[in-house]
């Protein structure tokens, strides 16, 4: 990948293009809303300074270099107008014209891949996070040797003196990247297993998990912060969060006080049409709490000319993840404050009559009341099981347990005996297993 410093004196001067086949297309997506979200890309990436962009209409791709001599003279003159040091394609390029296309133009170039693999390089904070991404952007790398290496002729092997040619140099670096590739499965797999037993112990507190899942940039994060009061990065940029961020939440009750239901919300990647398969495999770990989740809550930019295509896309990736389509899921259209006084209040009409549909500001906070609604409802429909009574018998000294019960809002009453407190309790099946398992820990 491109080496892209934050420390240079000045950003590098970026130019990204958008190749379009001029025939056979499949995409969903106009071509000019698809170099918006290239551009969005970009923008994202620090270090850089955005001086064009253009979509690049293609009878056919050259399998050496990707445009026609024409296009390519044709662009090359703009780039150097304009003095570009960077080219952003939005899509794939192969080593071959990635090569050719950095020797004709005299500038680094990314693709799609490479773009995505900078941005979730510089955001990456936690340690599984980290090694994601290292992992991915070796992937990567291990198939674009071609570009450094091919130009090398075969090392000698052994001593010098003894036997033929040895392996070469591309073959020796295609080894190296797989032994670190080793390793950091290795490490991965130790930092996942820690993860299992951090998920693990929250199983045992009977609380529903609530994810946030959606196209990236749609307000997810935003809206977790809105709900949780917690400060997630949340900017006007693409992939503004990367690593899952999950936080116990009570929602309000019928009066508006704090004794309503308790639940855990968790905030994940953005998910984006073409995501790289290197990041799909490399992410999915992370993508396990929507797995978990008892709740989806699908948050969409309905201000956005492309929410249907990019709901389509975040419908795919969730098939793809394995998500049970027996969860419940509720539409969050989000940034209604985008839209205009009539639109915005047409779709507020349409939630009412429309189930599992809630519209929404996350910024201005417009329509949160009837989306905690929703979420509890959903929620007690899906969860919610027939409430027993039971006594339960703790010693003084299990301050632990006290507070799980106090806590999962169960006790009806306590009462200090000779040897311990007894606690008269309303809980479900699901709150007694959970209580059961804390005590298996002692």
């Amino acid at each position: 990948m491109a080496e892209l410093t934050s420390t240079e004196a000045k950003p590098a001067r970026a130019y990204v293009i958008h190749p379009e086949l001029a025939s056979g297309r499949t995409q969903r997506r106009e071509p000019e809303h698809a170099l918006a979200e290239a551009v969005a890309l970009a923008e994202a990436l620090p270090g850089i300074e955005i001086v064009g962009n253009e979509v690049a209409r293609l009878r056919k791709p050259d399998p050496g270099r990707l445009f026609g001599k024409g296009k390519l003279a044709e662009i090359g003159e703009r780039l150097k107008d304009a003095e570009v040091d960077l080219v952003l394609i939005d899509g794939a390029v192969t080593p071959v014209q990635q090569r050719n296309l950095e020797k004709d133009w005299g500038v680094k170039l990314l693709d799609r891949t490479g773009l995505i693999l900078e941005i979730f390089a510089d955001r990456a904070r936690t340690r599984e996070g980290v090694l994601q991404v290292e992992l991915a952007a070796l992937s990567y790398q291990r198939t674009r040797l071609v570009r450094a290496w091919t130009h090398l002729e075969r090392q000698r092997g052994g001593l010098g003196f003894v036997g033929g040619p040895g392996e070469t140099q591309i073959e020796a670096d295609r080894r190296a990247i797989d032994e670190q590739m080793t390793r950091l499965r290795r490490q991965l797999e130790r930092v996942v297993k820690t993860r299992t037993l951090h998920r693990a112990a929250r199983a045992k507190v009977p609380y529903p998990i609530v994810a946030l899942v959606g196209y990236t940039n749609a307000g997810k994060s935003t809206l977790f912060n809105r709900l949780t009061g917690a400060e997630v990065l949340a900017k006007d940029m693409l992939f503004a969060t990367l690593d899952p961020t999950m936080r116990a939440i009570r929602l309000p009750d019928a009066k508006g006080g704090n004794s309503g239901r308790k639940i855990i919300l968790s905030d994940t990647v953005g998910f984006i049409s073409d995501l790289p398969t290197e990041l799909v495999a490399a992410f999915r770990a992370t993508l396990e709490e929507v797995l978990e989740a008892d709740l989806i809550l699908h948050v969409r930019d309905i201000s956005h000319p492309e929410t249907e295509e990019q709901a389509e896309d975040v419908a795919e990736i969730l098939d793809s993840l394995g998500v049970d389509e027996d969860v419940a899921l509720i539409e969050v259209w989000n940034k209604i404050d985008a839209l205009s006084p009539e639109t915005r209040a047409a779709l507020r009409r349409t939630d009412e009559r429309t189930q599992g549909v809630q519209a929404v500001s996350a910024l201005t906070g417009e329509g949160l009341d009837d989306l905690v609604a929703a979420i509890d409802a959903h929620l007690a429909e899906v969860l919610d099981e027939p409430r027993e009574t039971a006594i339960v018998t703790l010693p003084f000294s299990d301050g632990r347990r006290r507070a799980w019960l106090h806590d999962a809002g169960v006790v009806q009453r306590e009462e200090a005996g000779d040897s311990g407190l007894t606690f008269h309790v309303l809980w479900t099946k699901r709150q007694q297993t959970g209580f059961e398992a804390l005590g298996q820990d002692d």
